[in-house]
């Protein structure tokens, strides 16, 4: 379930399409339940986030947010004709696990019951709904907790919110909700006791998994801690994988980034996107990747920055206060300070001086940009600037404070920059004439 609008974010973005540690919020949720292979993966939204998902899901949309009971009944016509069972997931929990979701649907098939929830008991109070149980134990109806007397405010046991419901028995008691109640909604809880009433069975899987990892995401502040706790399973998968992460607190890493064993992360060090490292390679500190490749071995910071298309090769480095973006580096080749190299290809065993720049930006319209060649065992100088489109050859060096803006031929020293003046006296002259 996906169509609520996120009121409490406060944000022009649904609450299911925010962005989480490298994927959507909802992303989270999806992967969990598609882990089950099941046999339809509907997603309930909203009519403005119709086009938001892929070709991995059916999606419907719930015309008016009229609550959790009309959301369910919007997949009807999606489910027509499955008389299976109907796993219902909220669609705001994304530290849900795909072994939890598996719990609850053998929970569902070993009781035989038309219909098994999630229960869990929080140390802290929660506003959930309660699950409300007879003299013997068994399950009797949910009350939420705006429409809960002081007794059954009182009751430990908290819904939540994932379901297992036999198809028609789920089509039947959602035909039976109405909107008394505090909220004015429809509340799919109460389809729980019209279950109850027909003469079916409720039973509900108390869960002993953290109640963090059941609870919803409602403001920024739930999002910023649901980051730290995926943030934390992704780096612990990471190093129990053979990766050094030195303080797992200050590392960011999306979960589709890609680490190899006895690769190191250093603190304060953000990894995004499909970026790749490799083995015997180090990062950081202060150093953010995103969609980039590091090859074996090769050095990143600290304060570096790689932005998608960057391809560092085995040895290579791109040391402090450097920026790279589309551009391959090759082995052993370094970029080892204070440097911006966008839209370039840098051969094996060169070295690029502090202060270069690559300048590839048209300045007429609708060009593209050139690309900036740097061959082999090529010695750049301090501030120097090629102006793309440009080539050095093999061998080359460059002179300090040089404008590059002609091909340079193999074995060749270009640039030569105006020789320096010195004036004598020049200053004590001024200061005599101003007297």
């Amino acid at each position: 379930m996906a169509g609520g609008l996120g009121t409490r974010m406060r944000s022009q973005v649904p609450k299911h399409l925010h962005p989480l540690l490298g994927k959507r919020l909802i992303d989270w949720v999806i992967e969990a339940a598609r882990a089950l292979e099941p046999e339809r993966l509907v997603v309930v939204t909203s009519p403005g986030s119709a086009e938001a998902y892929d070709s991995g899901v059916e999606v419907v949309v719930q015309q008016r947010p009229l609550g959790t009971g009309d959301a369910v009944a919007a997949a009807r016509g999606a489910l027509d004709g499955f008389e299976g069972g109907v796993l219902v997931i909220p669609g705001d929990a994304p530290l849900v696990t795909a072994g939890l979701l598996q719990d609850l649907v053998d929970a569902h098939e070993r009781t035989g019951a038309d219909v098994t929830l999630l229960s869990f008991v929080s140390p802290v109070s929660l506003p959930y709904g309660r699950v409300v149980r007879d003299e013997s134990g068994n399950v009797q109806r949910i009350v939420e907790e705006k429409d809960a007397s002081d007794d059954e405010r009182a009751i430990e046991e908290l819904n939540a919110s994932y379901y297992v419901f036999d198809a028609l028995t789920l089509w039947r008691s959602l035909e039976q909700l109405d909107a008394d109640n505090a909220q004015g909604e429809l509340y799919l809880t109460d389809a729980v006791e019209h279950v109850v009433s027909a003469g079916g069975r409720a039973a509900a899987a108390r869960s002993r998994a953290d109640p963090a990892m059941l609870t919803g995401v409602n403001t920024r502040a739930d999002l910023a801690q649901a980051a730290a706790e995926l943030r934390d399973r992704v780096n612990e998968r990471h190093m129990l994988a053979g990766v050094t992460i030195v303080d797992p607190r200050t590392a960011w890493i999306d979960g589709s980034v890609e680490l190899e064993p006895d690769s190191i992360v250093h603190p304060f060090t953000v990894l995004r996107g499909s970026t790749r490292v490799a083995a015997g390679a180090e990062i950081g500190p202060h150093a953010v990747a995103l969609d980039a490749e590091i090859g074996p071995g090769a050095l990143v910071g600290p304060f570096c920055y790689l932005r998608p298309g960057t391809v560092l090769a085995a040895g290579a480095k791109a040391g402090a206060f450097v920026e790279i973006k589309n551009t391959r580096v090759g082995e052993r080749s370094k970029v080892p300070h204070l440097s911006y190299i966008g839209d370039a290809d840098i051969g094996e065993d060169s070295n690029i001086g502090a202060g270069a720049i690559t300048a590839n930006f048209p300045h007429e319209p609708e060009l593209p940009k050139q690309r900036t060649k740097i061959g082999k065992n090529v010695r750049t100088a301090v501030h120097n600037a090629f102006v793309a489109p440009v080539e050095i050859g093999d061998d080359s060096w460059t002179a300090a404070g040089s404008v590059i803006t002609d091909d340079v031929p193999p074995g060749s020293l270009a640039g030569f920059p105006p020789r320096q003046v010195t004036k004598e006296g020049y200053v004590r002259a001024k200061r005599d004439d101003g007297e």
